[in-house]
């Protein structure tokens, strides 16, 4: 089943680019506006990151991720629960901008103008079904793609075979698909060094536009209980991250009761 973001139908008539919504709350300044209010065309590349619960979590004791949260141009809510700390404290919710609402909106955005995109992350087959898939949904994009080595940290001389492989194309956007925290540090640490107007880190999406996952039905993203189905498709990533989003409702919870924790 191929995932069509209702996102970008509902948003794509609102060209006005007014200085976009900031909510800040639990530390972080959160966008929370329209997908539209993000240029496209920039001299210098701005990086788009998310937050949830269990990022929030990690954050809490790897202060490198925390930083490249906090220094993010934009900051998206990755699922709903992180906005919950926003309403105890504020009662301001924080707009929705999931992974696959951001990814097939700019999908959908550079189609309509033409351009190229790269693909940054994942195994050659996965990349390899990405152009495919591309080829047929966006014809008007031309895909560009790199696997860099499955470690979990890159040497200079990896960063620098990616960072050459993106500035040789000189892509409009850049996506990256490396997972959590590994793929927010990365964008923020090399943003200066790449030639391109926006990088976004997407991680599972990869594997949802490639097939290589069965995707969640976008009516679930719509009601906000994307997390809940994939519990039960991949119930091992709750049970891994579990700890983790459980540090963020405790923290939430003491923001309800006027206690600062961040």
């Amino acid at each position: 089943m191929i995932y069509q973001s209702n996102y970008f139908i509902e948003s794509s008539h609102k060209e006005n680019m007014k200085k976009p919504t900031f909510i800040d709350t639990m530390g972080y300044t959160v966008f929370s506006d329209d997908l539209n209010t993000i240029p496209l065309n920039n001299h210098k590349a701005l990086v788009i990151n998310t937050i949830s619960p269990c990022s929030y979590g990690i954050a809490t004791t790897d202060k490198l991720f925390e930083e490249s949260l906090k220094k993010s141009d934009y900051l998206v809510l990755d699922g709903v629960y992180f906005a919950l700390a926003s309403i105890l404290q504020k009662g301001k919710n924080i707009k929705k901008n999931q992974g696959p609402d951001v990814f097939y909106f700019f999908m959908e955005k550079m189609n309509k103008r033409g351009g190229k995109v790269f693909f940054l992350g994942s195994n050659e087959s996965t990349l390899s079904k990405i152009k495919e898939q591309a080829s047929i949904q966006y014809p008007n994009i031309n895909v560009f793609t790199y696997s860099p080595p499955f470690k979990s940290e890159f040497s200079a001389e990896d960063n620098c075979a990616m960072v050459n492989a993106i500035n040789e194309v000189k892509p409009d956007l850049v996506f990256v698909g490396m997972t959590a925290p590994k793929q927010e540090k990365w964008s923020i640490q090399h943003r200066d060094k790449l030639n391109t107007s926006l990088i976004i880190s997407i991680g599972n999406v990869f594997d949802w536009f490639a097939g290589t996952q069965k995707p969640i039905h976008p009516f679930w993203f719509k009601v906000r209980l994307g997390w809940l189905v994939r519990i039960f498709l991949r119930p091992e990533i709750f049970r891994r991250n579990t700890g983790k989003q459980m540090i963020f409702f405790r923290d939430a919870l003491m923001v309800l009761f006027k206690q600062k924790v961040y």
